[in-house]
């Protein structure tokens, strides 16, 4: 049996990529018995959905571009990467 913290990792995971189906298994059981760790899935997808939600809304909306800072400042902010860089 897996411990709560590999449960975890694992349910961390399957947010990026599918698991195998014995680690899946393994998932359900453990969340079947454990609160703790439900609740943690639970809000990792909540947080995931809200995130989504947010990307689609600035998508949405009209971002300044980079045309709009001054060409001073443009210049600083280039002149101080430059600087950065070396």
């Amino acid at each position: 049996m897996r411990t709560c913290k590999e449960i975890s990792q694992l349910v961390s995971e399957s947010m990026d990529r599918r698991l195998p189906f014995l680690q899946r298994i393994e998932v359900r059981i453990h969340l079947m018995m454990c609160k703790v760790c439900a609740r943690y899935r639970r809000q990792v997808l909540l947080l995931r959905e809200a995130f989504r939600r947010y990307a689609a809304r600035v998508e949405e909306t009209e971002l300044p571009s980079a045309a709009a800072l001054p060409p001073d400042a443009r210049d600083r902010i280039k002149r101080a990467l430059n600087e950065s860089q070396k």
